[in-house]
């Protein structure tokens, strides 16, 4: 028969491969026997393994129970012998191999592979291996690698790492390194820079301060220090010099006036040989208003401890304030322009000073007065001579670094929670409002919301100010203004009216977003957008302070474009806030603006 051609192999292959591939009928009294046959013998298979598994234990028993009984004292130390030589492999790593010694040698091209302890003739997926009985002892020893015995020492240590104490509840004495990191995460604290920083205040009566400050804190009803009052303060009274950043209203003013007055208490007292040399400590701030606000809180505490304190600011009789110069004082508040002033007219020297506060530092840059401060620090004792420096900014724009690169020495940086954002405690609201027409409608109706006095209401320039304040009035509210046109005692009247309950509400412009110091405002309305994004933090600021809750409410519209990406970021960081889907879906709001707005520069 003569072979079979290639063209017919492949037709006879086809053919097979389409019956092969044609499905095949089956009933379903065959499927279920097909299915019932499979399980039985699944069954049969299982009893199998049990019963194989069943026989291997009760002959391992029964020869380990034959041994036991019927061993000699030979066989006896031939078991130690072997039990030794188990415990030795175990934890000396020598196990012996089923693999031929010849065979693990077979060249040097299976000396570069991965050889297993196993040869590849053993059955390792026999379940019998695995039956060893629970007495075994192999595995014992003094590192209880079963988990059966431990040193008692062992077991102690376990036992403190498992029931380790939070902070709180442990002493001074107690707290570890990991303790302080987790102090430091729970007050939002972090600290930077070179040498030793101190550990924060877990309390007053922890602290190394004066116990003559200790009873005045104790008097003025501090109970608990703040986060930045906490670090601030122990290297405040290193001492060593400090640059802080934190939130508008977080505590600034007593974390550098408690260092201050302890300084002030190391030094010799003032009399008639010395009081000419100048204050023992000096204090910045780049508004009149600020600088009061400072030296009321400061004269709570100097008061008891027989310290004297002047102010020298604008809008006073300048004769006034050098006649109480002369009388000798421990602690000068100013503000640089009228300190340049006194330096210049030599009313006032600064030999003596070895503590300085720059309080807003970035406020004073902004309003110029960066040459006044340059002025001021070269009549200081530099700080090879021992001056302290302690700088204060809400937001650390690159003049600000500058000058602390410049006049601090080593400093450590301070930061508590997001620097340049808002208090936690403030929840802030904003409205897309078109028309003057319709701010002032939005403005009496959230004033007539339900919110207590005192309330604070912004505007742009201080012509703004007349109007809103005119409106107010005519709708019955009780209204104090505050703005660059006005005297000094006019505006201290203003405040004071608010502090009193004669007024409800302060209409002001920017010069009132900072150091002022009204307690208990509930409500802050931006009428209009500030010309930059951290006059608004500073702004909603004045309300949520000391930890309570406070409301803003910002009304915007299309001009205020460049600002609304970082309001929205403002907004979503906020815990109590939300973005309006306005806002949200803007498209300046999406993408950062190619030109950055957050240094103040318009």
């Amino acid at each position: 028969m003569p072979p079979l051609s290639v063209q017919e192999l492949l037709a006879q292959r086809a053919q097979q491969g389409q019956g092969d591939v044609r499905p095949k009928f089956v009933s379903k009294r065959e499927r279920e026997a097909h299915k019932q046959a499979e399980q039985k013998a699944e069954k049969e298979k299982e009893a199998a393994l049990h019963a194989r598994l069943k026989r291997a234990r009760v002959e391992w028993e029964s020869q380990a129970s034959t041994a036991s009984t019927s061993s000699s004292p030979a066989h006896e130390s031939e078991d130690e012998h072997k039990e030794a030589q188990l415990i030795k492999q175990r934890y000396l790593g020598t196990r012996p191999s089923s693999v031929p010694r010849r065979q693990r040698r077979a060249g040097d091209a299976h000396a570069k592979r991965f050889q297993f302890e196993w040869s590849a003739e053993d059955d390792t997926s026999d379940p019998t291996l695995a039956t060893l009985p629970e007495s075994s002892a192999v595995l014992r020893g003094r590192a209880g690698l079963d988990g059966s015995e431990r040193s008692e020492s062992g077991r102690s240590r376990m036992r403190a790492t498992l029931a380790e104490k939070p902070w709180s509840e442990k002493t001074l004495e107690e707290m570890r390194a990991r303790d302080w990191r987790i102090f430091r995460e729970d007050f939002q604290i972090q600290v930077r820079g070179g040498g030793d920083i101190p550990y924060p205040l877990r309390s007053w009566k922890e602290s190394a301060i004066p116990s003559a400050v200790l009873e005045a804190i104790d008097t003025m009803g501090y109970r608990e220090p703040t986060p930045i009052q906490r670090q601030a303060i122990p290297i405040g009274l290193l001492p060593r010099d400090l640059i802080g950043i934190a939130e508008t209203g977080s505590g600034k003013t007593a974390s550098f006036v408690v260092p201050m007055l302890a300084h002030c208490m190391r030094q010799p007292p003032m009399n008639d040989d010395t009081r000419h040399m100048g204050p023992h400590a000096l204090i910045l701030a780049p508004t009149r208003e600020l600088a009061q606000q400072i030296e009321g809180e400061t004269r709570k505490f100097a008061s008891r401890l027989g310290c004297q304190v002047v102010s020298l600011v604008g809008g006073r009789d300048l004769t006034e304030q050098a006649f109480h110069l002369s009388e000798g004082a421990e602690i000068v508040i100013a503000t640089p322009g009228r300190l340049q002033d006194c330096l210049e007219r030599h009313t006032l020297v600064l030999s003596q000073c070895h503590f300085l506060v720059m309080d807003e530092a970035d406020r004073m840059v902004d309003m110029n007065y960066e040459d006044a401060l340059h002025y001021i620090l070269a009549c200081l004792p530099s700080a090879e001579h021992g001056r302290t420096t302690m700088l204060y900014s809400a937001t650390m724009p690159p003049t600000v670094e500058r000058i602390a690169r410049t006049y601090l020495q080593n400093p450590a940086t301070v930061v508590i929670g997001q620097a340049g954002q808002a208090v936690g405690t403030v929840e802030q609201r904003v409205e897309f409002v078109d028309s003057d027409e319709q701010r002032t409608k939005r403005l009496l109706q959230v004033l007539d919301s339900g919110f207590a006095p005192p309330m604070i209401v912004f505007v742009n320039q201080k012509a703004h100010v007349d109007v809103v304040s005119r409106d107010l009035r005519r709708a019955g509210w009780h209204v104090a203004m505050l703005h660059s046109g006005l005297s000094q005692p006019q505006r201290e009247a203003s405040i004071e009216s608010l502090r009193d309950g004669r007024n409800e509400v302060l209409c002001c412009t920017d010069i009132g977003a900072r150091g002022i110091d009204l307690p208990d405002v509930s409500l802050v309305v931006n009428v209009h957008f500030p010309t930059n994004f951290p006059s608004y933090i500073h702004r909603i600021g004045r309300t949520g302070r000391a930890g309570k809750k406070g409301c803003a409410m910002t009304f915007i519209d299309e001009n205020d474009a460049e600002h609304f990406y970082e309001l929205r970021q403002a907004l979503s960081k906020s815990p109590l806030s939300r973005v309006p889907t306005e806002l949200a879906q803007h498209p300046a709001a999406l993408q950062r603006p190619a030109r950055a707005t957050s240094d103040g520069a318009k």
